[in-house]
């Protein structure tokens, strides 16, 4: 009986985590279709998109298969950045 509940459960939060995956990648993708839709020639990323990227980071553990704007050692940059303020 604790077998079938446990399987349940484990079965349950993997469709939920993958749900959640899903969602936040799609996130990350729409916030860089954001930015390269804005009127310049090269995307310039602003305070805010910065925040994102490292808040992404922060609360994500793939984020680096869905960057495509910037590199992966960017965000990392950002992130120390945000830390010596």
């Amino acid at each position: 009986m604790f077998r079938i509940i446990w399987l349940f459960l484990t079965t349950t939060f993997r469709c939920f985590y993958a749900r959640r995956t899903l969602l936040l990648e799609n996130l990350v993708l729409r916030q860089q279709l954001a930015v390269l839709k804005r009127k310049h020639a090269r995307p310039r990323l602003r305070a805010f998109d910065k925040l994102f990227w490292v808040l992404a980071r922060r609360f994500w553990s793939g984020w680096k298969q869905a960057l495509i704007l910037v590199s992966p050692e960017t965000v990392v940059g950002w992130h120390r950045a945000g830390f010596r303020l």
